[in-house]
């Protein structure tokens, strides 16, 4: 197959961390032909969805892991997968991306379905599922964020439309910065603030369960570090195995089917105790760290699903 890599820029990736290196060696073992190009190459032209890239060859070697071949404009329609990863924020420009996407479907398949990434961003789809999440509200009024605070104690602020764990704040019951980080988040942004009840187990790692084509495949935990509230790996969590306990298997059963149906294909939700809190649907993470530490290789298992509905 023909297969297109919409991605934040190659060269600064860690080859032995990033989701989509391990997705385009798979790909190309598996003898399908890449092209690269970042987002502010997609362009609709005339009727076309056409893309300024070049053809791509990955290899795992430090320093050298990518060759690029001439660059050209491509017309979208003439490839059989386009690939949807850059990195959030999700913002006007990351969705006009997806609307654009969206016109090459059926022909091309864009994973994940770009028109259910942009209608199921991260902290939004689990408001569909609040038997499974902790205490949430979504606001940008202060007096609403206060009120949720002061019924629920310690709570985690942070922006909507955030990733990788920038801009989130552990408020305790008795801080009184409050008024001071919605002065500073609403000086910056028009978009809405999310508060939820601050979850002690997070000290004991934020689960990373992956799910492909609604099923979930196995999880990572990760680990606060040291003085840190945040898990994420972005800022200095680390990376442990962990087996997939029952209430993982319940969560990923319940919103499993969801999934499958609005084809995201590849999924990794953030689980802490038995609260499900982000379902990653944009450009999740996690499958080399689940493939060092239980052999999954789950790239294989992502494509196997994607060469399916080829057929």
């Amino acid at each position: 197959m023909k297969i297109a890599f919409q991605m934040d820029p190659i060269g600064p990736i860690d080859i032995n961390a990033d989701s989509t290196f391990r997705l385009a060696e798979e790909a190309q073992a598996r003898g399908h032909e890449l092209f690269y190009y970042t987002p502010d190459k997609l362009s609709y032209d005339q009727g076309r969805v056409t893309a300024r890239g070049w053809p791509l060859n990955v290899q795992r070697v430090e320093g050298d892991h990518f060759r690029l071949g001439d660059e050209v404009t491509v017309d979208l329609a003439g490839f059989d997968v386009v690939w949807l990863r850059q990195d959030p924020p999700f913002d006007m420009f990351y969705i006009t991306t997806t609307h654009l996407l969206q016109r090459l479907m059926p022909g091309t398949t864009v994973v994940n379905d770009p028109f259910w990434v942009r209608n199921f961003p991260e902290k939004l789809l689990i408001l569909d599922f609040p038997q499974l999440m902790p205490a949430t509200a979504i606001a940008r009024d202060l007096d609403t964020i206060r009120a949720f605070k002061e019924e629920h104690g310690d709570v985690i602020l942070k922006p909507l439309y955030g990733n990788g764990g920038a801009g989130v704040f552990l408020l305790k019951k008795e801080d009184r910065n409050l008024t001071s980080l919605h002065e500073m988040f609403t000086g910056f942004s028009r978009e809405p603030l999310i508060v939820q009840k601050f979850l002690p187990d997070v000290s004991k790692g934020d689960k990373r369960v992956i799910l492909v084509d609604g099923e979930a495949v196995g999880a990572i935990n990760r680990v606060p570090a040291k003085g840190e509230t945040r898990s994420n790996m972005h800022v200095g969590g680390r990376p442990e195995k962990i087996e997939l306990s029952d209430r993982d298997r319940e969560i990923c059963a319940t919103i499993g089917p969801l999934l499958r149906e609005k084809g995201q294909v590849f999924v990794g939700i953030d689980v802490i105790g038995d609260y499900l809190t982000e379902i990653n649907v944009t450009s999740p993470t996690g499958i080399q760290e689940l493939e060092r530490f239980d052999g999954i290789n789950v790239a294989a298992q992502i494509w196997e699903a994607i060469e399916a509905k080829r057929i």
